[in-house]
């Protein structure tokens, strides 16, 4: 099957949670080329092109449907593609985003890697393999993948790609490799949410507040906020000594995100 006529599924998002040891959420995949939905054939296609179309169209509904939260549907729609060719990455992507969307991240894992041997120079298969491995303990192994995903053919989205090794670099202590890496990827893509957030943590950790301060701004400012970068934008300021300003991140916590102010965050929020 060529590229052109694959539907790509790209995990969105930071690998990391900003400060946090816990994966991060996996996001529903990106879907390029599936607005057609209805199988559209031509007088004279064969069996072959057929099955191309059912599997395309199949794989762009079994994704809508996992971004509506429908798990149930996008598996069976899933499930359904790769009965129409299991030789195909997309498929196995598609089901290892599923698997991750339930909590299920060792059988998502083996979703992920199938795929990653079937299109062994697809950065963005690539890349989302290595970020389950990061989000999942395996650090070392992870920076492998995420190299080789950068180097691919098709490289795909190397920004995305940058910000993971980033996250996974400052994850294992490698904090020089992870601001070079994080750096790269915010020269490509300037308001990557993924990489900006990582670069305020690298800068938090190492005491420089005003820059993280500055890279929690432009965050919030790229993207709509999560509980992550909220809690973390609450420690700069408390590491400023701005009150006022903790004070109304703490606040959006409280209200947009309740389940996550179970304690303390920083200092007292309350």
């Amino acid at each position: 099957m060529r590229r052109s006529e694959r539907i790509l599924l790209i995990l969105l998002g930071a690998l990391l949670l900003a400060g946090c040891a816990r994966p991060a959420t996996v996001k529903s995949p990106k879907i390029r080329g599936a607005e057609r939905i209805a199988p559209v054939y031509k007088l004279g296609d064969g069996a072959d092109t057929k099955r191309r179309v059912q599997f395309r169209d199949t794989v762009g509904l079994a994704a809508q449907r996992l971004a509506a939260g429908d798990l149930a549907e996008a598996e069976r729609l899933a499930r359904r593609a790769l009965s129409l060719d299991a030789s195909v990455a997309d498929g196995h992507t598609l089901m290892g985003a599923i698997e991750s969307a339930r909590g299920n991240h060792q059988a998502a894992g083996g979703y992920y890697r199938k795929a990653a041997e079937l299109a062994p120079n697809d950065g963005d298969v690539l890349n989302n393999y290595g970020a389950w491995l990061c989000a999942n303990g395996f650090a070392a192994e992870s920076l492998v993948w995420l190299d080789r995903a950068m180097a691919a053919p098709t490289a795909g989205s190397r920004a995305s790609a940058l910000a993971n090794a980033g996250a996974c670099a400052l994850r294992s202590g490698q904090s020089e490799r992870a601001e070079q890496d994080l750096r790269k990827a915010l020269e490509l893509e300037p308001s990557h949410p993924g990489a900006l957030e990582q670069m305020a943590t690298l800068a938090y950790g190492q005491g420089r507040l005003m820059q993280a301060r500055a890279f929690a701004e432009r965050r919030l400012a790229a993207a709509p906020a999560d509980a992550s970068v909220l809690q973390l934008a609450v420690r700069i300021e408390q590491g400023l000594g701005d009150r006022v300003a903790a004070s109304r991140y703490q606040q959006r916590l409280r209200e947009e995100f309740p389940q996550a102010v179970t304690g303390k965050t920083g200092e007292d929020p309350q």
